[in-house]
């Protein structure tokens, strides 16, 4: 009678796929405790939207050529306002351009700052056009409306903003603020100037 062999089994090693959804699951675990975390925070502190606003505005040395070139130096005072009680503000780069009926005059940076909790800081822009090429028919209207002693024009901000909640930092946000319309007085006597609130999207 022949001997029986014993059978054997092989254990299964276990799989590379497995360890790989093992691996992804834990990422994933990660992410989604980090982005709760975050959003309790954010929920928690309750952040205000930021304001800002053209507080007084002047054009002068004021030239429109027959050939329709431009030569003009703006002034604004540009108040932005942190409302919040708990988050401060970095401001890493703003880039500013002034505009008539969406015709670029001229455009300027803001060099980069802090804003800390509940503050206002203002600041005087002085931005300019030199030989500006313009459209016949934006060179016509600002003709027109320069006998009237004023002009409407419009400022727009295009910023990277990060948060700041205790120690922790937020990633970059894009931040755009438009100022429209601003009467924009032909000299630096702005008497009767009246002040502009901005939209703000960030």
């Amino acid at each position: 009678m022949a001997n029986a062999k014993p059978l054997t089994q092989n254990q299964p090693a276990p799989s590379r796929f497995n360890l790989v959804r093992l691996i992804a699951i834990v990422l994933l675990t990660l992410i989604v405790l980090v982005g709760l975390t975050i959003l309790i925070i954010w929920l928690t502190i309750k952040p205000k939207k930021l304001v800002y606003s053209i507080d007084d505005a002047a054009v002068h040395n004021y030239v429109l050529s027959n050939s329709n070139h431009l030569n003009a130096t703006y002034y604004f005072i540009l108040r932005a306002y942190n409302p919040n009680k708990k988050v401060s503000i970095y401001y890493d780069k703003v880039d500013v351009v002034v505009l008539y009926d969406d015709e670029t005059l001229s455009t300027g940076t803001i060099d980069p700052f802090y804003q800390p909790k509940r503050n206002a800081t203002s600041f005087k822009l002085n931005l300019s056009s030199r030989d500006v090429s313009l459209p016949q028919q934006i060179a016509r209207d600002m003709k027109v409306e320069r006998s009237s002693g004023q002009i409407e024009m419009t400022v727009k901000l295009k910023a990277r903003i990060r948060f700041k909640v205790g120690v922790w930092k937020s990633r970059h946000y894009g931040m755009r603020v438009t100022c429209a319309p601003i009467m924009v007085h032909y000299s630096y006597s702005s008497k009767g100037f009246q002040k502009i609130s901005c939209d703000v999207d960030i």
